[in-house]
C-alpha cells in the first residue's frame, strides 16, 4: 500500500485498516499478480458498461448461491468458481461494487464462510472510482484457471440461522436491524423504492435496535466513516459493546453483511453473525415473534 493511502486509512482509527484499500492503491496495483479484483453489484448489468481494468464480474445471485435451495454454494462449487477466476488460497481478493459496496461486502462475507481470509474492500467502491474519473474498461479479462483445493465451509462463526436467532432471544445478545426505518417499523416490507413483497408480516425481531446500514458511509464519497463516528452510532446510540454477541439482519442478508463488515473489521468486534435469512424468512415464519 502506498504511504499516503496507509496514512488516510490509518488515521481513521479502524481495528483492521488492512481490510480496506483506497482507490489510489487499487490504481497502483492493477497489474499485481498476487491480487484479483472482483466487482459485485446489485445491478448485474452494470459491469458491462465499464469496470476497473482487470476486474472480473461476480454475480451475487448466479455465482454465489445454490441454484435450487436457498443457500450458498457447496465447497466443490466454490472451489470451481474461484478456480475459474484464477484465484488460489494465496490470492488477495479485492472487492468493490455499487450501492456503496453492499454486494461487495456480501461477496467478501461468503468468501469468509469458505475460509478465504485474504480479502479486502475498496473504500468508496465503484462510486468513488467513477467520481474520480479513473479508467474504466469494457473488456472481459481472462486469467489462467487454478486448481483451488476443496475448502470446508464453516457457517458457525459468522452466520446465523433462524434457530440461532430464536436462541439469541433468550440471551443478553444484541440484535441490529439495518433496514430502513419504515421497514423496521413495519410500515413497509421492502426498501421504499422497491416492490413491497417478500414477507407476510412487517416489523422487526424483538429487541432489535434500528441502525440503517448506510449510516456507516459518508454519502458524498461512499467511504466508510471514521472509527470514532462509527462507535458513536453503534455504541453510544445502539448500545453495543465489543464483547457483545451480535446478530445483524436486513431483508435477505446483503445490507447486514455490510454492517457485519463494519463491526468485525472496522470496530474489531469478535462475535458478529449475519442472519442472511433475515426478514424474508422471519416475516414469513408461523408464530415467529415480531415487534412494531
Amino acid at each position: 500500500m502506498s504511504t499516503q493511502s496507509s496514512i488516510n486509512l490509518g488515521a481513521r482509527g479502524y481495528a483492521r485498516p488492512d481490510a480496506l484499500v483506497t482507490t489510489e492503491w487499487l490504481a497502483e496495483h492493477l497489474n499485481d499478480p498476487s491480487i484479483k479484483v472482483l466487482e459485485s453489484n446489485e445491478d448485474v448489468l452494470l459491469y458491462d458498461t465499464g469496470h476497473v481494468p482487470g476486474a472480473q464480474n461476480l454475480d451475487w445471485h448466479a455465482d454465489l448461491n445454490d441454484p435450487l435451495e436457498r443457500d450458498y454454494l457447496e465447497p466443490a462449487g466454490f472451489a470451481a468458481l474461484v478456480s475459474r477466476l484464477g484465484i488460489t488460497p494465496d490470492t488477495t481478493v479485492v472487492f468493490y461494487g455499487d450501492k456503496n459496496n453492499w454486494w461487495a461486502t456480501y461477496a467478501l462475507w461468503v468468501f469468509r464462510l469458505f475460509g478465504h481470509d485474504k480479502v479486502k474492500i475498496v473504500d468508496g467502491g465503484r462510486k468513488k472510482w467513477v467520481d474520480e474519473g479513473r479508467e474504466l474498461s469494457t473488456g472481459t479479462p481472462k486469467y489462467p484457471a487454478t486448481d483451488y483445493p476443496l475448502p470446508t465451509r464453516d457457517d458457525a462463526k459468522i452466520r446465523a440461522f433462524r434457530e440461532d436467532v430464536f436462541a439469541h432471544l433468550s440471551t443478553t445478545g444484541k440484535r441490529i436491524d439495518v433496514r430502513s426505518p419504515d421497514e423496521y417499523s413495519g410500515l413497509k416490507l421492502h426498501m421504499p423504492e422497491y416492490p413491497q413483497e417478500g414477507a407476510m408480516r412487517g416489523g422487526h425481531i424483538p429487541g432489535a435496535k434500528s441502525v440503517p446500514w448506510a449510516r456507516a458511509i459518508n454519502p458524498d464519497t461512499g467511504e466508510f466513516k471514521s472509527a470514532d463516528e462509527l462507535r458513536a452510532i453503534y455504541e453510544n446510540e445502539a448500545g453495543l459493546s465489543k464483547g457483545d454477541d451480535v446478530i445483524a439482519y436486513c431483508r435477505i442478508g446483503e445490507r447486514s453483511s455490510h454492517t457485519w463488515f463494519v463491526l468485525t473489521y472496522l470496530l474489531g468486534y469478535d462475535k458478529v453473525r449475519n442472519y442472511d435469512g433475515s426478514w424474508t424468512e422471519w416475516g414469513n415464519l408461523v408464530r415467529a415473534p415480531i415487534e412494531k
